[in-house]
């Protein structure tokens, strides 16, 4: 089944969904290495790997971060080509004073905010999601 496109009913179905946990950006050193963390994320720069991990694994690690995040999940099915979703999110995001990193995967997009903030960001896309209805 194909994702959504049009950006009313993304927003209208988005959903956002708090996952359990706190996650953590940090560095792997090869490609061999992110593999041996089995990371949620991983994503080559030509700097370096970044991953983003389950913050207790970093932690047993001995992996060096600096913040700590939620994870949101976008539940709706968005497709990769849909135009202005991230900007709906960051900018309400942005009005509520709340950093965000956006990580677009197949089926959904994923936002990691501060953990701090997580309840605030919640309430700032479930306002999104309410306000798209009228």
């Amino acid at each position: 089944m194909p994702g959504e496109t049009d950006l009313q009913k993304l927003i209208m179905d988005m959903k956002p969904e708090l996952n359990a946990g706190q996650y953590v950006y940090c560095l792997a050193d090869s490609k061999e290495h992110a593999a041996a963390l089995d990371p949620l994320f991983c994503f080559r720069e030509k700097e370096g790997m970044t991953l983003i991990l389950p913050k207790e694994k970093a932690d047993a690690m001995n992996i060096p971060y600096t913040t700590t995040f939620a994870w949101i999940t976008l539940t709706v099915h968005s497709a990769l080509e849909a135009v202005g979703l991230t900007a709906a999110v960051s900018k309400s995001l942005t009005e509520a004073n709340i950093s965000c990193n956006v990580v677009a995967a197949f089926y959904h997009d994923h936002i990691f905010v501060p953990v701090n903030d997580s309840a605030r960001a919640m309430r700032a896309l479930q306002s999104l999601a309410r306000a798209d209805h009228g």
